[in-house]
């Protein structure tokens, strides 16, 4: 007989990242981590994203110790200032308006914790996006039209935001959306979830 795969958790209450995730057509539960969010003074994004993704599957792995946990947080980088997301329609237009004609970093990363097996690691996916010297016009339909108030970098890379863009370069290409799946899988396969062998469960 074969073993009994662990539960699956995503620390996350993101829509985002509860779609890419269910393309591995394995069964998953959904719980909000409680993590406060806030940069610590001087913090780098790529610190501030990998502490926050191992915080959150921590926080959710301790109430779950049985269950693998992933945990996942995006920082877009500008110059090495971090840009969070904009909750506002004025934050946002400021957030473009800063990012026009600039190379933006998002630093996507991803942690898979498991409590009962002393499991804990975690990855970072870096993706330069190009950003076109968009007109204030220009950025004022695509917020209008998309609203992105809860997405880091104030763009949806998957939806109109692509229009904004001039290039992305990534070696993981969910990442810019919020969860790099490449990087996930792998984890998830070093935490003993058997993707494949899964499926014909």
């Amino acid at each position: 007989m074969s073993q009994a795969q662990p539960a699956l958790i995503l620390g996350s209450t993101s829509p985002y990242r509860r779609e890419l995730l269910a393309r591995l057509r394995i069964p998953f539960d959904v719980v909000s981590p409680e993590v406060d969010e806030t940069p610590l003074a001087g913090e780098a994004p790529q610190a501030l994203a990998t502490r926050l993704a191992l915080a959150k599957a921590k926080a959710v792995a301790a109430l779950h110790p049985d269950a693998v946990v992933i945990g996942s947080d995006q920082v877009a980088d500008l110059h090495g200032e971090p840009l969070g997301k904009p909750g506002t329609h004025e934050r946002a237009v400021l957030q473009l308006q800063r990012m026009r004609g600039q190379t933006v970093v998002f630093q996507t990363a991803v942690s898979v914790v498991c409590q009962a097996k002393h499991f804990e690691q975690t990855e970072l996916a870096q993706i330069k996006v190009r950003f076109r010297d968009l007109s204030d016009a220009e950025i004022e339909a695509y917020l209008r039209a998309e609203e992105p108030y809860d997405c880091a970098g104030s763009a949806k890379s998957e939806g109109l935001g692509i229009a904004l863009l001039d290039a992305i370069e990534n070696d993981d290409p969910t990442a810019l959306i919020g969860l790099p799946m490449i990087r996930t899988a792998r984890l998830l396969r070093a935490a003993g979830i058997d993707l494949l062998g899964a499926m014909q469960q």
